[in-house]
């Protein structure tokens, strides 16, 4: 009797032991499916990224060009014998490119011009370099008729081929006598008619200029 219940009791105990291997390894595919299928997630989510968030692709963008120009106002003309004199005339800048423009103006070759260069040769004319593609006709030159006086410059008219000088004249067709690698600027020996008035009276009137010289 003994006998056969400690053979019941292996054989029960065989059993168990056997179910209890079966559940470890039922239970070991299931943690195993839950590990693999948590590291997809983790993968699939952005894991192991900064901060746990996905990380944007890097974005190209071409840089934009900036057209400098001189749209100049009453206030920026000053009195001419503060500015540069060459030869017969007086060159500025108002975009800071004064160096560039004297080289032109000093060079017997010529050049164009930079954008923002002012020339004078009265206190009453002038013309001012704006952006390529002002007035193709007038090299982009911007030709202005001004009024002068103690309290400062007033703007009678300004523009490209239709403003005219002190003698009725157009700029334009005056300075397109110029010879071409002159940038349309009219010296004493660049090509231009000679003016109605001698040097005596040009001095003159450069001298006369009554707006502060600052």
């Amino acid at each position: 009797m003994g006998v056969v219940r400690l053979g019941l009791n292996f054989r029960a105990g065989n059993c168990v032991y056997r179910r209890m291997r079966r559940e470890i390894a039922t239970t070991g595919w299931v943690w195993g499916s839950a590990l693999a299928l948590a590291s997809l997630l983790f993968v699939a989510c952005g894991g192991g990224s900064s901060g746990g968030h996905p990380v944007a692709a890097p974005t190209s963008s071409s840089p934009t060009t900036v057209v400098e120009d001189a749209k100049l106002s009453a206030a920026d003309f000053r009195n001419i014998n503060a500015m540069t004199r060459v030869a017969d005339h007086f060159v500025g800048n108002a975009r800071g490119h004064l160096a560039a423009a004297l080289a032109v103006a000093h060079s017997a070759r010529g050049g164009r011009y930079p954008v923002g260069t002012i020339i004078q040769l009265v206190p009453q004319e002038a013309m001012v370099k704006r952006a390529p593609g002002f007035s193709p006709t007038t090299n982009d030159w911007e030709f202005f008729s001004l009024d002068v006086s103690a309290q400062g410059t007033r703007i009678l008219s300004r523009g490209g081929a239709k403003v005219l000088n002190r003698f009725g004249g157009s700029c334009a067709s005056c300075h397109s006598a110029a010879a071409s690698q002159f940038d349309l600027v009219c010296g004493t020996n660049h090509g231009c008619a000679p003016l109605p008035i001698g040097p005596d009276v040009i001095a003159a009137l450069q001298k006369s200029d009554p707006r502060p010289r600052h």
